[in-house]
């Protein structure tokens, strides 16, 4: 029985055996070798941070061809280049990538209601869209402190995480926890590439500001001290920081919170400090470039918008050429902003800067008379950028005005800013009301001359900005107002002798929702005169597309002869050409043609290695209804600090002198701590409330 019974088991034993080894035959399935070498190479920590099943299965999503060589978040470059040689890839060097924290409201940030729930910041944003009043903001519970596999993440003492850049691995898992969006991956690259949605948490003031520049950032870093990263910060949006800081009208000041306390934060003036800080230190700071790319660009123009494109295209690993007209780069910066408010060693400083990185530079050669977009591209130019500025100037339009003695505002301020000494007469009239009237006024004090400004409106609707219409009637120069000219008296000689004029009335607003001047007829009066400087408007000067009367590139221009080009993109209707500054916008800001050569930047650098410009939904065009509250509670009276001067009565009027000078650090830490810190509804109080709940549009939930 026992025999029987163990005969069977062999029988079945043999029977199975056989079934087995014919399916294994026939359902055999042979593993590829290179899991197993790319496994090897691998960490084998098996820590998960790559998103897959350890190394086993991240070496299993290589071969597939569901991950690259750099499946491996903690391993580094050495071992993506081990994974690439198993799997016969060539790796190049990436960028460092860290874990970024946009938010900074954490324990300022108000509250819709009590929360009670589970401490999980997805739980909390199932109710409601969460607990805090801000839509954007940090919930605060810590879930990516939670999921972080390296440690790399703490709560700090606001409510908000901190990343420690030494451990963080870029690994995303703090980045898909978060259902707020407050974290992302970012690269060097990365912050250079992005604009700004409006989703990011954006205080008034940056979204103000033209470039937007991260403008509580860098005043704080500047109130601890670290001025260094305070040039950096600026830099991320302008690399122009030297040149903003004596000249930019500060759009951004115009929205500050502090405005609805006391008076808005010296936001300029605390530039200045930070960029004058490197200059008279020389400190050059490291400014990091991508690795090359091979992509070369030509830049046409070297004043702002250009030096801003070229600058960001360095940085992105690009090729840029800066192709001008002039003897030097600046354009109007140079040959149109007065050296009492912008020294030319100041300027020069800065642009060997940008140059410094590795852009070429080609002066003295004009488009259309020198070259065509053609030749650029036999030379091997891939794209360009017109920032061709606005040069030409608006006439007259009276008898007279062909007169010897009458000049064009830019063509006064271009001579000199040459070196040259522009012939004007005692008595000077300069006709205008903008930023180079006034700065034509005070160069001819400067040389000597009694000067009357002459404006069509009232001073409350001059576009200069307003402190350099109160420098200019300081330093003397006398203004009359709602007043036209009509005729330039010409003696029997030929000279120019009175200057006609016709007293005018405001009547209904025009398009620029200033009230229109309306001449009163018979209240002519004459005004004696030797030299008359017209400062009407400037436009770009467009015969540089020209050769011989036919168009040398197909672009397509405005009616108001300016470049058209894609607000977004600054794409043209050529699709490797782009325009940005004045040559787009009409004269405007340094500020708006140094943030319009980045957005230039940006897309002419996916359409060299992508082929295609991305765009996101939601960027920022306006500044954000719900972030402009006129309720800022909880904050004492600060006064703002005044901007010294370096020269003073005939020394100011006489010289060419800088004009206005820079805070000390006393002055410095003071101004900065005036700063709220905004987010998007966020601020710093003084003063703690007693604790209340908000609706999201700011009113009191009762």
């Amino acid at each position: 029985m026992i025999i029987n019974s163990l005969l069977v088991l062999m029988g079945l034993g043999f029977t199975a055996a056989t079934i087995l080894a014919v399916a294994s035959r026939i359902l055999h399935v042979k593993e590829d070798p290179r899991i197993a070498q790319v496994e090897e190479v691998l960490p084998g920590v098996n820590c998960g941070g790559c998103g897959y099943a350890g190394c086993n299965g991240a070496a299993n999503a290589v071969v597939d061809g569901k991950s690259g060589a750099n499946v491996c978040v903690i391993g580094g470059i050495d071992t993506a280049k081990a994974v690439g040689a198993v799997m016969g890839l060539e790796v190049l060097d990436m960028e460092t990538e860290l874990a970024f924290r946009d938010c900074t409201g954490g324990e300022r940030a108000e509250e819709l209601f009590n929360y009670e729930g589970a401490n999980n910041c997805r739980a909390q944003a199932l109710l409601y869209d969460g607990a805090k009043t801000c839509p954007e903001g940090c919930l605060g519970l810590g879930t990516c402190v939670a999921v972080c596999p390296f440690d790399a993440i703490h709560m700090g003492p606001e409510d908000l995480p901190v990343v420690d850049p030494l451990a963080c691995r870029a690994c995303r898992k703090c980045v898909e926890a978060c259902p707020r969006g407050v974290l992302s991956i970012v690269s060097m690259s990365a912050k250079l590439l992005h604009l700004e949605e409006t989703s990011d948490c954006l205080a008034p003031c940056q979204q103000k500001c033209p470039a937007n520049i991260n403008i509580p950032r860098y005043i704080e870093a500047a109130n601890k001290g670290d001025y260094a990263s305070a040039v950096n910060i600026i830099r991320e949006r302008n690399p122009l920081l030297l040149v903003c800081g004596r000249v930019c009208p500060r759009p951004c000041e115009t929205v500050c919170r502090r405005t609805h306390v006391d008076e808005a934060v010296g936001i300029n003036m605390i530039k200045r400090f930070v960029a004058d800080w490197e200059m008279k230190n020389n400190l050059r700071l490291p400014i990091p470039c991508a690795k090359d790319t091979g992509h070369r660009v030509a830049i046409i123009g070297g004043g702002p918008s250009g030096l801003s494109c070229a600058y960001y295209l360095r940085r992105l690993g690009h090729s840029p050429t800066i192709i001008e007209a002039m003897p030097e780069l600046g354009g109007q910066l140079r040959y149109g902003i007065p050296e009492y408010r912008l020294p030319k060693k100041d300027l020069a400083w800065e642009i060997q800067g940008i140059l410094d990185l590795g852009v070429e530079v080609r002066t003295e050669q004009k488009m259309g008379a020198n070259l065509t977009v053609n030749d650029l591209e036999e030379e091997g130019f891939e794209a360009f950028f017109m920032g061709i500025g606005a040069w030409a100037s608006g006439t007259l339009r009276i008898d007279g005005e062909d007169a010897q003695e009458v000049l064009s505002g830019t063509e006064f301020l271009t001579a000199v800013g040459l070196g040259q000494t522009p012939a004007v007469g005692p008595k000077v009239i300069v006709v205008g009301g903008g930023n180079t009237a006034i700065d034509a006024s005070r160069t001819c004090v400067r040389l000597g001359c009694d000067v009357t400004m002459l404006y069509r409106r009232t001073r409350n609707e001059m576009p200069a900005n307003s402190e350099e219409i109160e420098a200019a009637e300081d330093e003397g120069v006398k203004f009359v107002f709602l007043a036209a000219p009509t005729k330039v008296i010409i003696d029997d000689q030929g000279k120019a002798t009175h200057l006609e004029c016709i007293k005018m009335e405001l009547g209904e607003a025009d398009d620029s929702g200033r009230r229109r001047p309306v001449p009163v007829e018979g209240s002519e009066t004459r005004y004696p005169v030797d030299t008359v400087i017209s400062a009407i408007g400037q436009k770009p000067q467009l015969s540089c597309f020209y050769t011989d009367g036919e168009e040398q590139c197909n672009l397509d221009f405005t009616r108001w002869r300016t470049i058209d080009a894609q607000p977004k993109t600054l794409q043209t209707s050529i699709p490797n050409v782009f325009a940005g500054g004045d040559a787009v916008s009409g004269p405007d800001l340094v500020i708006s043609a140094v943030g319009a050569g980045r957005v230039a930047a940006r897309s002419i650098h996916y359409l060299l290695t992508t082929g295609e410009i991305p765009l996101s939904d939601n960027l920022l065009r306006e500044p954000i209804p719900y972030t402009l509250f006129k309720d800022v509670d909880g904050c004492k009276n600060k006064e703002r600090s005044k901007m010294p001067l370096l020269c003073s009565e005939k020394d100011r009027t006489s010289t060419f002198k800088e004009v206005e000078g820079c805070l000390c650090e006393e002055e410095l830490r003071y101004e900065t701590s005036r700063c709220l810190r905004c987010g998007l509804t966020c601020y710093d109080r003084d003063i703690q409330l007693d604790k209340v709940f908000t609706s999201r549009v700011g009113e009191k939930v009762e």
